[in-house]
């Protein structure tokens, strides 16, 4: 890979010249003289430099943007070649939304190093829109994304397993104790949600409108640990992921509210460039994805 573009990257993500000489083995004026024959190419600066901070510029920003999908190109064009005479090694970025990427992703991942050591993962969690794009422009290998996606020619969408979601509630809530909870119940309790541009609210937003349900009191948290440790503390009820719950059903921490009609239930899906190639690394990650007996146990259980 041309080792200027490789430099400039590096420069405009560490946003400091000796940050990014120390990142790159070479010394702060090598670093410098690598980015004025850069820009030199291109005809026009790319950098705005003052003593206190190094940032792209508009034309700058343009050529990052494409540069990071070059980067990503070669690196995976470097690992297929190298595929063809090796064992499964190298690098795998891995995207996924918050609740496969926290509370699935690390077990995959476990499983993966104890049978492919040699393979390094990085694992990128965010929202389902944003982990596709990162996706569709090289900067992943793969996603995991929950929720609708939108269709690009250049994107493999693959559903792949369910996602069971129920109400829950601390077993203090006075719901706790009813055998069957109704619409009205609901409706008088404070909801304690995701943010919107999340999936998890996308499905929250779903099962409201479908049960017509009309909470008096919503409140929102950017994160699903804080909602939960809410919902414990009796602050009011939930709707989430059973992937997500598993530690606390087990402790008698909270407590899934029956309702006709639930749990709802949700995809998730695999997001891969449409490339007929893919390395040995994400080969593997991919078999073990799709053949993970814990999530396949948890599905068979929430069927019954």
């Amino acid at each position: 890979m041309d080792h200027y573009l490789q430099v400039f990257v590096t420069v405009a993500e560490k946003k400091n010249f000796s940050r990014a000489a120390e990142e790159l083995h070479m010394t702060q004026p090598a670093v410098s003289q690598y980015i004025r024959t850069f820009e030199d190419n291109f005809g026009v600066r790319l950098l705005e430099r003052t003593n206190k901070y190094v940032r792209l510029n508009k034309a700058g920003e343009i050529v990052y943007h494409h540069a990071k999908q070059i980067v990503g190109l070669y690196t995976k064009m470097h690992h297929l070649v190298d595929d063809l005479a090796n064992k499964a090694s190298g690098t795998l970025s891995i995207g996924a939304s918050y609740t496969f990427g926290e509370y699935i992703i690390p077990h995959i991942i476990a499983k993966m190093q104890s049978l492919y050591p040699s393979i390094q993962p990085t694992v990128t969690i965010g929202n389902t829109s944003d982990i596709a794009q990162l996706t569709l422009n090289h900067q992943l290998d793969v996603g995991i994304v929950e929720g609708h996606i939108k269709t690009e020619k250049d994107l493999c969408i693959e559903e792949f397993t369910d996602d069971y979601m129920s109400v829950v509630a601390s077993p203090q809530h006075p719901l706790a104790i009813k055998h069957e909870v109704t619409i009205k119940d609901l409706e008088e309790q404070r909801w304690i949600l995701r943010e919107f541009g999340s999936g998890t609210r996308e499905a929250a937003e779903t099962v409201l409108k479908r049960f017509e349900i009309s909470p008096t009191q919503i409140m929102s948290l950017g994160s699903t640990q804080p909602i939960k440790e809410a919902v414990e503390a009796g602050l009011g009820i939930s709707l989430l992921s059973q992937w997500t719950i598993q530690k606390e059903l087990r402790h008698g921490d909270l407590k899934i509210l029956k309702l006709k009609g639930l749990p709802y239930v949700r995809k998730f899906s695999i997001v891969t460039t449409s490339s007929p190639f893919q390395t040995k690394a994400l080969q593997v990650f991919l078999d073990l994805l799709k053949h993970d007996k814990s999530l396949t146990t948890l599905n068979d259980t929430e069927k019954e």
